[in-house]
């Protein structure tokens, strides 16, 4: 199979590498079957500020988004759901207060994905230290117990409220699914990527000591470019196929 080089600009479009790793990330996860539907949605803030963010089209299915097909949105703007090619309403309710908060929200993404969600829906959404990928998470997410419905602007507002803590990075939605925050694409893509994978637990189980978790999710922390590494070897593998997520 000949394989076509990534398109590195597209002319007419602004921020065109971050569209690239924004659809790369929709395709992967689509390819992983982490995706609900057309009900999830990844957003990537694209000025200093993190006003001013990429968001997948009104539900467009994750294996079809191009870098091309990205709604580029004004937090600060009110009228946002009004517009011709305005976005899906709970994504704009979850995200738009996100990036309008907090500097360190620069990408979310919020799935339904199934052992995420399996672990949301428990009476005790915990998820206790057992093995390395468990432990990556030791207090650095938080669970939200009260849920009041579909995530339109109100319940945006009041999940974003329970992030001020920027060393929390995902957070368990009882009874809907995961929403995980992050400094780029491939820090929050593979963050919530090892979220899934943690979330596959059974039970009884043998818990690490809490001095063992806090050392595993440190050491985690500071381990270099596993992030990076990961998602460009999803580029990479995509690119080989050549899909047309880059166009």
């Amino acid at each position: 199979m000949t394989v076509r080089p990534r398109v590195l600009e597209r002319p007419g479009l602004d921020h065109w590498e971050a569209r690239v790793d924004l659809a790369a990330a929709f395709r992967w996860t689509a390819r992983l079957n982490m995706h609900e539907a057309v009900a999830n949605h990844f957003s990537l803030a694209v000025d200093l500020e993190g006003i001013r963010f990429l968001i997948n089209p009104n539900q467009m299915h994750f294996s079809r988004i191009r870098a091309s097909d990205l709604l580029e949105l004004d937090a600060d703007d009110t009228d946002a759901l009004s517009r011709p090619e305005a976005p899906d309403a709970t994504a704009w309710g979850l995200h738009a207060p996100l990036h309008r908060r907090y500097r360190h929200a620069r990408c979310v993404m919020h799935l339904h994905s199934p052992f995420a969600t399996v672990l949301a829906s428990f009476e005790e959404s915990i998820l206790p230290p057992i093995d390395l990928n468990t432990a990556t998470f030791f207090n650095r997410m938080t669970v939200d117990e009260a849920l009041e419905g579909l995530a339109f602007e109100a319940e945006g507002k009041r999940c974003a409220a329970m992030l001020t803590d920027p060393r929390i990075r995902i957070m368990v939605m009882g009874n809907h699914g995961v929403l995980a925050i992050g400094d780029s694409v491939a820090d929050t893509f593979n963050r919530l990527y090892h979220f899934e994978r943690a979330a596959q637990t059974g039970k009884p189980l043998r818990l690490m000591s809490a001095d063992l978790a806090e050392r595993v999710a440190s050491e985690v922390e500071r381990y270099p470019g596993q992030a990076e590494r990961h998602f460009a070897e999803i580029k990479a593998l995509l690119d080989e196929e050549g899909s047309s997520y880059a166009s």
